[in-house]
């Protein structure tokens, strides 16, 4: 009879210790996939960023040069800031 009850407070009680450890598990895979999704942003955002310095830097050369005009200069640079 004693074993009777013992096994059945047990078995739900360890069952729910396992769901939450599942669940635990769970939801630090689904974090670490957001945190991964997050950091290929932020990459890619410094790439862009880096190409657009790049190229903002490149029509400043040949406005210094005297190869575009202010007015081209600043139609280039909106141009480029509206991406």
């Amino acid at each position: 009879m004693e074993k009777i009850i013992f096994f059945s407070l047990v078995i739900p009680i360890m069952a729910f210790v396992l769901y939450l450890g599942g669940r635990a598990i769970m939801n630090g895979f689904s974090a670490k996939e957001a945190n991964r999704s997050l950091k290929e942003k932020i990459e890619n955002s410094n790439s862009d960023n880096d190409n657009l310095s790049d190229e903002l830097s490149k029509l400043n050369d040949l406005r210094e040069r005297g190869i575009l005009t202010q007015e081209e200069f600043d139609k280039a640079k909106n141009k480029l800031l509206d991406k």
